[in-house]
């Protein structure tokens, strides 16, 4: 096989409820999907995984124990 498909949501990332939101930010020209964590404060985003089907964003979800997701276009 000569190319591999890539884990995307393999990375863990430090997430701190008290300062940082969990969003789902959805590009409107081309439907992409990105998770990660929002800072409260500062209002940077920081991605964890790009989302392509709903079985990765369960595995989001599993993963940092969250049962909702916002999503931010």
């Amino acid at each position: 096989m000569l190319f591999k498909k890539k884990d995307t949501c393999r990375k863990t990332v430090e997430y701190d409820p008290e300062t940082q939101i969990p969003i789902l930010r959805c590009s409107i020209c081309n439907g992409e999907q990105v998770a990660g964590f929002k800072d409260l404060r500062s209002g940077s985003f920081t991605e964890v995984c790009l989302i392509r089907d709903s079985k990765e964003l369960d595995e989001f979800k599993l993963t940092y124990g969250l049962s909702d997701i916002t999503k931010e276009y």
